[in-house]
């Protein structure tokens, strides 16, 4: 059953109106505070289940948040995998140095809401049987398209968006990760990268009303994409396209939230095998509205102490400088700008938002070979310890003035700070 943001919020705010009982009722309310000097723009907040007071007398209804007589597009994420919902996460907009207060109404059922992001996964068994939607993945060592005689998946793996910005992983043994150039806000069909039977199909090169695929990866490892330092030697985790057997014995994919206003997706790469080494490494991809970026958080398994994260920023098509931008104290931004989309038709800007308490510089890997033609940011990395990061781009066709480097920066530095800024959450008594 689809509920209207009005619809939803009228009909709990004419409860009030109409019943003596409640009315009497002081509504439960919270303030979301920005202590910030920054305008804050589809700021995520999230409130943990047993932060709402009184969630427990009320017999199972999901508790909605109103904003000015509307209810505000939320959703209700199992960030445990225990089967049961832990987080309440929702996004709004914050004046600098200011606070927004939001009541809690209660429903029967849970409201739908437009989406504002987006995952995509299909696969399908055999070259001649067609694509389905699917969940999850096991990508053994050899079952990669070389050697199965077929690409296995839609769009070579997931995708995932927001209104701004698309991106893609490759799952059939490249890991690296792609970019869509959007230009609408709407969420790209379901059956990009397939035929009308089904069949795979890459017909996201070319220009769609949505948008299309718009950067050349090559043998690098996309925007974002991760691979590790070891004992001074860049290794790719996976192979290539010309490959037939992975390096990493298993690869495990699932769809962890699809929601409308936050998706979450992860990878458990399990026994890659560089350099007679063995680790797990797993990589979780979260992306929510209104940035043109997603943020990545990386763990890896079996380090030995001679290992640096890489993350790579593609530079294929780029002829310009790197920046290196130190914005505040919490992070450092790599960025390029050019006319490095496919055949150096428009302008892109591409960023990578790095911790700076673990940064340790960049390098370039070498321009041709299994690891090429890439910036490679370096990040100090602990046994099984995440390490947390953002990819962002801006494609003049999204926003004409990302034709513009200075427009860019400054675009991506206002982001950064964003992120920085946190926003409190206090309960009215």
């Amino acid at each position: 059953m689809k509920h209207s943001f009005w619809v939803v919020g009228s009909a709990f705010l004419m409860a009030y109106a109409c019943s003596p009982a409640k009315k009497e009722e002081k509504p439960l309310q919270f303030t979301v505070n920005n202590q910030a000097s920054l305008a804050l723009t589809d700021k995520p907040v999230v409130i943990k289940k047993g932060e709402i007071p009184g969630l427990e007398s009320q017999a199972g209804k999901w508790p909605l948040v109103v904003s000015v007589g509307d209810t505000v597009a939320a959703q209700y994420d199992d960030t445990d995998g225990d089967g049961q919902w832990d987080e309440l996460f929702f996004v709004t907009d914050l004046a600098a140095n200011d606070a927004k207060t939001f009541t809690i109404g209660w429903a029967d059922e849970v409201p739908e809401f437009a989406p504002r992001t987006s995952v995509r996964f299909g696969k399908r068994e055999g070259a001649d049987i067609p694509v389905h939607p699917a969940q999850a993945d096991t990508l053994p060592a050899d079952g990669l398209p070389k050697s199965v005689g077929y690409q296995p998946y839609q769009t070579d793996g997931p995708s995932w968006e927001n209104d701004k910005v698309g991106f893609r992983h490759y799952f059939d043994g490249r890991n690296a990760k792609d970019l869509f150039g959007k230009k609408t806000s709407a969420m790209s069909p379901e059956d990009v990268g397939i035929n009308s039977e089904g069949a795979v199909e890459d017909n996201y090169h070319v220009m769609h009303d949505w948008g299309r695929d718009i950067l050349a990866v090559g043998n690098s490892v996309g925007l974002g994409g991760v691979a590790l330092m070891i004992d001074d030697e860049p290794a790719r985790m996976g192979v290539t396209v010309n490959d037939a057997v992975n390096n990493v014995e298993e690869s495990v994919f699932q769809i962890v939230k699809e929601g409308p206003v936050r998706s979450v997706i992860q990878y458990n790469y399990n026994n890659w095998q560089p350099q007679d080494r063995s680790y797990d490494v797993q990589e979780v991809s979260t992306i929510w509205p209104g940035m043109y970026a997603y943020k990545n958080a990386v763990s890896v398994e079996g380090l030995q102490g001679d290992e640096t994260l890489l993350v790579g920023l593609v530079n294929i098509n780029n002829d310009h400088e790197l920046s290196e931008i130190e914005v505040n104290d919490e992070w450092v931004v790599l960025l390029t700008h050019d006319q490095q989309t496919y055949e150096k038709e428009w302008w892109l800007g591409m960023a990578l938002i790095l911790p700076r308490s673990v940064y340790e510089g960049y390098t370039e890997a070498p321009k041709e070979g299994p690891l090429s033609n890439t910036y490679l940011a370096k990040l100090n990395v602990e046994n099984g310890q995440p390490v947390e990061y953002f990819a962002a781009a801006g494609w003049e066709l999204s926003d004409e003035q990302f034709t513009d480097r200075d427009y860019f920066t400054k675009y991506i530095t206002n982001l950064t700070k964003q992120l920085s800024a946190d926003v409190t959450v206090s309960w009215e008594e």
